[in-house]
C-alpha cells in the first residue's frame, strides 16, 4: 500500500486532535474530490514498518484522541491489507483512542452487504473502526458547515453500535 501524506496534527477529520494517515488508491473519482492525486495507487511513498512506527509515535501523546484513515480510498481492498497491522497495533497501544475511517463507500449496501460477507480482511479491520464517514463526496451537495463530511450526503456512523445492533446508528458528535 502506498500512502499520499501522514499528518501528525489534524483537527478537521474526526474529533478531537488526531493523526491521519492518507492512502493512495482510489476508483469513486468523485467530481471536486480534494485529494485527486491520491487517486493513483501508486502515488506517494510506499506504507512500511517505518511508518506504521512513526504513526504509533505521532499518537503517543495525550492530546492525541485518535487515529483518522482517509485517502484515496481506505476501503480498496488493497488498502484495507495496508491498514489491517496499524489499526491492530493503534488498539494494542492505544486502547481508549478512536479509529476513523473515511470512504465513499456506502456502509450499509458496500461493506456490510457486499465487503463484510466477501472479503476476511474487511471483517477483521472493522473490528478496529470506531467511526465510519460514508459516501461519495459529491460536489452538488458540499456545505462547509458541516462537520467532519463534505457533502450532506454523508453520514458519521457508529460503527460497532451498527453492527450489533444490526441496523445503522449514527456517531454522535461531542
Amino acid at each position: 500500500m502506498n500512502y499520499a501524506d501522514i499528518k501528525k496534527v489534524d483537527v478537521a477529520n474526526g474529533e478531537g486532535v488526531r493523526v491521519s494517515v492518507f492512502v493512495s488508491g482510489c476508483n469513486h473519482h468523485c467530481k471536486g474530490c480534494f485529494n485527486q492525486c491520491a487517486w493513483d495507487f501508486n502515488y506517494g511513498n510506499q506504507f512500511t514498518e517505518n511508518e506504521l512506527d512513526t504513526v504509533i509515535n505521532y499518537m503517543n501523546h495525550d492530546y492525541i484522541s485518535g487515529l483518522s484513515l482517509l485517502g484515496g480510498e481506505p476501503l480498496e481492498k488493497q488498502n484495507q491489507e495496508g491498514l489491517l497491522p496499524l489499526v491492530k497495533k493503534v488498539k494494542e497501544k492505544f486502547p481508549d483512542k478512536n479509529i476513523w475511517c473515511y470512504t465513499g463507500f456506502d456502509f450499509e449496501k458496500d461493506v456490510i452487504n457486499h465487503m463484510l460477507t466477501e472479503n476476511e480482511t474487511t471483517k477483521e479491520l472493522l473490528k478496529y473502526i470506531d467511526v465510519i464517514v460514508d459516501g461519495k463526496f459529491e460536489e452538488d451537495k458540499k456545505d462547509l458547515k458541516l462537520r467532519f463530511r463534505g457533502s450532506s450526503n454523508q453520514r458519521i456512523l457508529d460503527v460497532q453500535k451498527s453492527l450489533r445492533d444490526n441496523q445503522l446508528v449514527n456517531f454522535e458528535l461531542s
